[in-house]
């Protein structure tokens, strides 16, 4: 199939068998397969969609000759992690590692951009609720990143050999903590107060516990672990290294979130 000058190969990540040959004349490989939550019945898992299908990833580039390797991970990955998320992912990233290839490593924070889950859902909770629920003191951090600066990165990785063998964090200019973030998507949709109600973690925990399994549950445990944990990073050596402007936030959801 061609579109727009891209030839699209069929395959699946986690099934070796379908990457058979579909690398062949290719010159680098973007990974970007991941999930946010998992769905055990559908065989949908972190330890499948991170580990498994990165692997396979890197035996098809490997039998494919291709040499340069761009893998998206996530901010906050690390070998003691707390998070399953964060565990398997850095399973992914020592796959890629030990690849041989010429890799290179993205670890962004939040991401947000006109299709996001997150701010969008976060939209929705100020738009209809008169006051918003929050989970703890709202006072954890996070650096969100536009979606465009993640992509264009991993563009012009490419064109720089220098980036192989580098792992970068990528992470907006400015930090905010979640009330402030509520803030701020409020002030983007017109509105002049964020009214909120805080509940302790202690007493949200349990019930997240017993429900995060239902697919209409808003939030897993891992999910919760991870925004607890704040999302920080310094964007300079990322930025400087790529040559990037990193877009501010509020004026970055301003513009898809007024449409």
């Amino acid at each position: 199939v061609i579109r727009e000058g891209v030839e699209i190969q069929r395959g699946d990540a986690t099934e070796p068998a379908t990457l058979a040959g579909a690398l062949k004349g290719c010159q680098a490989v973007v990974h970007l397969v991941g999930i946010i939550r998992e769905f055990p019945a559908k065989g949908v898992t972190f330890q499948r969609l991170h580990v498994e299908a990165t692997q396979n990833l890197v035996d098809a580039a490997q039998a494919g000759g291709v040499e340069r390797f761009l893998h998206m991970s996530a901010n906050g990955t690390r070998a003691e992690a707390q998070a399953e998320y964060h565990q398997t992912k850095w399973q992914a990233e020592e796959a890629v590692r030990a690849s041989g290839l010429a890799w290179t490593i993205f670890r962004p924070s939040l991401i947000f951009g006109r299709d996001d889950e997150f701010v969008n859902m976060l939209a929705g909770l100020v738009r209809k609720l008169p006051v918003v629920p929050v989970i703890g003191d709202g006072q954890y951090r996070m650096s969100p990143v536009a979606v465009e600066d993640v992509a264009a990165s991993f563009v012009r990785a490419l064109t720089r050999p220098q980036t192989a063998g580098e792992l970068f964090h990528c992470c907006g200019p400015q930090t905010f903590t979640y009330d402030e973030v509520l803030d701020l998507v409020g002030t983007a949709l017109g509105r002049k107060k964020v009214r909120k109600v805080h509940y302790p973690a202690l007493f949200v925990k349990p019930v997240i516990a017993l429900l995060d399994g239902f697919p209409w549950f808003p939030i897993t445990r891992t999910q919760l672990t991870m925004l607890l944990e704040g999302n920080l990073c310094d964007p300079r050596p990322w930025a400087e290294a790529l040559g990037l402007t990193p877009q501010p936030f509020a004026e970055g959801i301003r513009r898809y979130l007024q449409r």
